[in-house]
């Protein structure tokens, strides 16, 4: 059963040169207690969606379409209090870089208590003793003395655990992870996806996990959107896509990716296409290997091929 539906959303800033387009007719669901991914190059519209979901698009940027659904209820439709109700309460974020995002003039712990005591009616010393079991969920040790200690005294990983225990301090249905593993060391992504993969098993919690990293997709998530100059490209399962991706864009990730005995990444020539001055048809057109007329004439619609596997290209 469907948690969160997102239909034909768009947002969209103001620019010098016009409007830009961030997001684009996107269409994705996640369901109860699974794992999306949503993947593609820096700025095809990944984070943005994130944002759009709990309605904390920076101005000038406004939502100026579709609907986002959570448990039946669209929540473009909501109050800005009763959105404040929702944002890290049912819906949790776990913003990419946690040494920003974190306040650095406050303890950690205070910073959690804050989050507890906005969502849940409870005292002080019970929000406490909740921000301690969340920090020893998220394997902090010795969560109880660290719990008053500061944010620069937490290496990245670290600090990236403790963005995670604020997102669970309320029990969140669903979290939305924004490249959750940048900037931390191999070592450190792997133990912080394993604690993601715990939460979603303990937990029964969705997730809606945003990366460039093809890998970290095929460890983690259930279902994949990949994503191109703000519109989704292909939408399938994540057996599926790496079995057989159907839109060239797709085909050209998984090509791009290093190869055991190969000495040589085949890249994907060319640039995406500019916000403000999007093509009439396919927005990748301009970089496909099976372009023809008329991909430049109309967008092609994202459309189920075949086992629910959905693509945006005519030639599929």
């Amino acid at each position: 059963m469907a948690l969160l539906e997102i239909q034909n959303l768009a947002t969209a800033f103001p620019t010098e040169k016009g409007l830009a387009r961030a997001v684009d007719d996107v269409t994705l669901s996640v369901d109860k207690g699974k794992c999306l991914g949503i993947v593609g190059e820096s700025g095809c519209g990944k984070s943005i969606t994130s944002l759009s979901i709990l309605r904390l698009i920076p101005p000038p940027g406004k939502i100026v379409g579709g609907k986002i659904m959570l448990d039946g209820k669209n929540l473009l439709d909501l109050s800005e209090p009763q959105m404040r109700a929702i944002r890290g309460n049912r819906i949790a974020l776990i913003p990419q870089d946690p040494m920003t995002s974190l306040n650095p003039v406050y303890t950690v712990g205070a910073q959690i208590i804050e989050a507890i005591e906005l969502h849940q009616k409870v005292s002080r010393q019970e929000a406490r003793k909740r921000a301690i079991e969340v920090l020893d969920q998220v394997r902090i040790p010795e969560a109880r003395l660290r719990v008053d200690e500061y944010p620069h005294q937490f290496s990245g990983g670290m600090r990236q655990r403790v963005m995670i225990a604020m997102a669970l301090a309320c029990h969140p249905e669903l979290i939305i992870a924004d490249e959750p593993t940048t900037a931390l060391d191999v070592t450190v992504q792997a133990q912080i996806l394993d604690l993601l993969r715990d939460i979603q098993r303990e937990r029964g919690t969705a997730i809606v996990l945003i990366t460039h990293d093809l890998g970290v997709v095929a460890e983690m998530c259930d279902s994949v959107a990949v994503m191109y100059a703000g519109s989704v490209v292909e939408y399938t399962s994540v057996d599926e896509l790496f079995k057989n991706p159907k839109h060239p864009y797709t085909v050209g990730l998984i090509n791009s990716l290093p190869k055991p005995g190969s000495k040589r990444l085949i890249p994907i020539e060319g640039s995406p296409p500019s916000l403000t001055n999007l093509p009439i048809g396919c927005r990748f057109s301009n970089r496909c290997f099976m372009r023809q007329d008329q991909c430049d004439l109309s967008i092609p619609p994202l459309e189920a091929k075949s086992d629910g596997h959905d693509a945006r290209c005519f030639l599929v």
